[in-house]
């Protein structure tokens, strides 16, 4: 395969004025599609952020403007392409003593609920010693879209490109691995490339298929590193201000940079002993914050991107180790990052600094990444209950609500609507 190569020229400076980083910051957003569709995982840019526009302040269950029931369990978010919602999931089979999961894409009409389409993608058997975390299902990654077609992941169970009306265009089962506790990281797109995570027990990899074929347009190894290498991020795309485009690929013990035509690294940051990272990236004021794994209190990284090689002594303009999150991504608004840490404290801090701002315990245990609308921050906790805030310098609460149901999955933006998945129901609420 060719690869192209990419003539670097004037990078970042190490001391970027903030007028200067917020215009890097609102070209990088420039991107976002001019539909109102919510086509991958935390929304159009990737990072969280909903297009301006009117959105309930309070999403109480019994107020949706409808509600219906989902089978199976999959803990995807939603994404929205023209006026259907997509979501995945698994659906054990026979119910009663279940030795198969069937591994479904559904996609329900955005105005009414009503399912428009249901197919069967993959079957996994599970006869073996086959098993997810708990936090954790067969079919967790998210759904992306392109516009025209729908790309649906299962990790190594196999990838999938289906038309708008469930129609199966092609799939692939190439990319092999052991995850250890199942399917976690989702898609990204970038040009005609889809790309993904395979960082398994063994051989931990960042690949990138064909989006026309499935075929394999490149796979990278990651570099050598000790046990355990199993990770569960998905990666994102950025642009410098000089045109640059890098993936920014979470890993266990090191992020790394890709060019995203050909797989090559352009750098790398270490971070020693930590695994099982889940968050993804985000890129904004000429930094990308990266959240570490598991084994002891999570760090968060702010990375300058204009580096080559190990830049882990000479591009980490700060980083903290207090309430970050093993699994919510983070959040910027502004000039500010909000954390949702695992056990339920929230943190604002200053995104060029690090300087705390404030924390506030909200209770409960979360894992879905919240999501920034109309002036609003959202977050869910595992249980179910709702908190919305104001993204401010002190934390003020506009409102909570309870759902009584298992939530992992981030809500997604329809129009003037929130998509909310639990673990059994899809809610719209205007």
């Amino acid at each position: 395969m060719q690869h192209r190569q990419h003539r670097v020229g004037h990078l970042l400076q190490l001391h970027l004025t903030r007028s200067l980083v917020m215009a890097a910051l609102a070209g990088s957003l420039s991107a976002t599609p001019a539909a109102a569709d919510w086509p991958e995982f935390r929304g159009p840019t990737g990072q969280g952020h909903a297009s301006p526009s009117p959105l309930p302040a309070t999403l109480a269950p019994a107020e949706s403007t409808w509600k219906v029931s989902v089978a199976g369990k999959g803990w995807s978010s939603p994404i929205v392409v023209g006026n259907q919602v997509i979501l995945t999931t698994a659906v054990p089979e026979p119910a009663d003593a279940p030795t198969t999961q069937s591994l479904r894409a559904l996609a329900f009409d955005a105005t009414t609920g009503e399912l428009q389409w249901e197919r069967e993608v993959f079957r996994k058997s599970t006869e073996a010693d086959v098993h997810s975390h708990t936090k954790n299902s067969f079919a967790s990654p998210t759904a992306v879209s392109d516009g025209t077609h729908l790309f649906v992941h299962f990790g190594p169970d196999g990838t999938a490109c289906l038309g708008l009306d469930g129609t199966l265009r092609w799939s692939t089962e190439e990319l092999r691995y052991n995850p250890q506790h199942g399917a976690g990281g989702s898609l990204a797109l970038f040009e005609d490339l889809l790309l993904l995570h395979g960082d398994g027990v063994d051989a931990p990899f960042i690949a990138a298929l064909d989006r026309s074929t499935g075929k394999l347009a490149w796979k990278t190894l990651r570099p050598e590193m000790p046990a355990p290498r199993w990770s569960f991020s998905t990666p994102l795309v950025i642009t410098l201000p000089d045109g640059q485009q890098q993936v920014i690929s979470p890993a266990s013990h090191m992020a790394c940079s890709y060019d995203p035509h050909s797989g090559e690294e352009l750098w790398r940051v270490r971070y020693p002993n930590k695994w099982s990272v889940v968050p993804r990236p985000v890129f904004a004021h000429g930094l990308v914050y990266l959240c570490t794994g598991y084994d002891g209190p999570a760090e968060l990284l702010a990375v300058r991107p204009d580096g080559r090689g190990d830049i882990t002594e000479t591009h980490v303009a700060w980083r903290i180790d207090e309430q970050v999150p093993h699994n919510p991504s983070p959040l910027v608004v502004g000039e500010e990052i909000y954390l949702i840490s695992d056990n339920g404290i929230a943190s604002c801090r200053d995104a060029v600094t690090g300087t705390l701002h404030w924390r506030q315990r909200l209770g409960g245990d979360f894992s879905a990444s919240p999501l920034y609308a109309d002036g609003r921050i959202y977050t869910f906790s595992e249980q179910g209950r709702l908190f919305v805030f104001a993204p401010e310098r002190t934390y003020r609460e506009i409102s909570t609500s309870d759902f009584e149901e298992t939530v992992f999955a981030s809500p997604a933006v329809v129009d003037k609507a929130i998509l909310v998945r639990t673990e059994n129901h899809l809610y719209r609420f205007d």
